[in-house]
């Protein structure tokens, strides 16, 4: 009888075990956070992009990380957008801190809109059309003021134009007699440049 009344405790004592090690790992710390995921890196070390459909949306600027890229508050988590069909020279590059200056000057601290593509690019950012007050457009901005290209796969002919105008007039990195375009500039700078 004192046999049986152990090996019941120790059976009930195992699968309380169980059970909390089971509720541990299902909601655990890190197990089931609210917001966005981290986008994990897969073992040939690219980024998991969420696929969601992202739709538009209104948001804080909270970030500048350079010309063409931001952090902007959505659903209250901060999110990286990338602007779409521009180029901006990077931080390390001949006026790649005017373009963030002029950038943080057009949007820093400011509530946008953001108008995404329908997907994310391969670093997981949102790529999208950022607009102040709906009428002033970023993306256009920076071209037009000579701080980013239109980017080279680019269909858009009003950003070329605006490039084109840039050019003619000097404007921001177009004083640069030989300016490098930030794709160039990546591929040359390959093994000290990283995007995070």
């Amino acid at each position: 009888m004192t046999k049986r009344k152990k090996q019941s405790k120790y059976t009930i004592g195992s699968l309380l075990f169980l059970l909390a090690f089971c509720f541990y790992m299902v909601y655990g710390p890190g197990r089931h956070r609210q917001g966005k995921p981290d986008n994990p890196k897969t073992e040939n070390n690219a980024v998991k992009v969420d696929t969601a459909i992202v739709e538009q949306f209104v948001g804080k600027v909270t970030g500048i990380k350079d010309g063409d890229t931001f952090e902007v508050l959505y659903n209250g988590e901060p999110e990286r957008i990338r602007l779409s069909d521009i180029d901006a020279p990077e931080s390390a590059q001949p006026f790649g801190q005017a373009a963030k200056k002029y950038a943080s000057k057009l949007c820093f601290g400011k509530t946008v809109t953001v108008m995404p593509q329908k997907k994310r690019d391969q670093y997981g950012r949102i790529l999208g059309t950022v607009f102040v007050d709906e009428t002033i457009n970023v993306n256009a901005e920076l071209v037009k003021a000579g701080y980013a290209w239109r980017y080279k796969y680019s269909p858009n002919k009003d950003l070329k134009a605006l490039e084109d105008k840039a050019r003619y007039t000097h404007a921001g990195l177009w004083q640069d007699e030989k300016p490098v375009d930030p794709w160039q500039w990546r591929k040359q700078h390959k093994s000290t440049y990283s995007r995070k």
